[in-house]
């Protein structure tokens, strides 16, 4: 098999690439593309991990910071979002222990997001997030008001 097939069909250069792993055919095998493969699986649930961190985060921040805009948008946006999250922790439970790590990162770009959308001060939020993992995780969190009076 050629590498080339990598490059100009993907379909047919996977189903060729698993049924010469079936067959135990390993010399045949485009190892190299495979391990890159493999290893971008796990680049791509961590960084989907981490996105449905920073929606249910930026949700949470919004929540808090204008409870006179709360919708029904933003709450199914957290549900959604957790929901997301619980996906890729039931597929992929070692995932779990990176959730603290997850969590601080997603919060910097979620603060910015909410910035941003709301049009509330950079100042106004927590430099560190003002959410335990656990009330994020918490299927029925929904933090309360903080600052009635910043709010338009």
């Amino acid at each position: 098999m050629t590498n080339t097939q990598y490059e100009t069909d993907y379909c047919v250069w996977a189903e060729t690439n698993a049924k010469l792993l079936r067959q135990g055919q390993l010399a045949e095998v485009d190892i190299v593309h495979i391990i890159e493969e493999l290893e971008d699986v796990g680049k791509s649930e961590r960084r989907s991990l981490q996105s449905y961190m920073e929606i249910v985060l930026l949700h949470l921040l919004k929540w808090k910071y204008q409870p006179r805009l709360r919708s029904l948008s933003w709450r199914s946006s957290i549900e959604n979002g957790r929901q997301g999250l619980e996906k890729i922790l039931d597929d992929s439970p070692s995932l779990r222990s990176t959730l603290p790590n997850v969590m601080d990162r997603a919060y910097v770009y979620a603060k910015r997001s909410a910035v941003a959308e709301t049009g509330l001060s950079h100042s106004i939020f927590p430099t560190k997030c003002p959410f335990e993992l656990t009330e994020v995780m918490n299927e029925v969190f929904l933090p309360h008001a903080e600052i009635e009076e910043l709010l338009p």
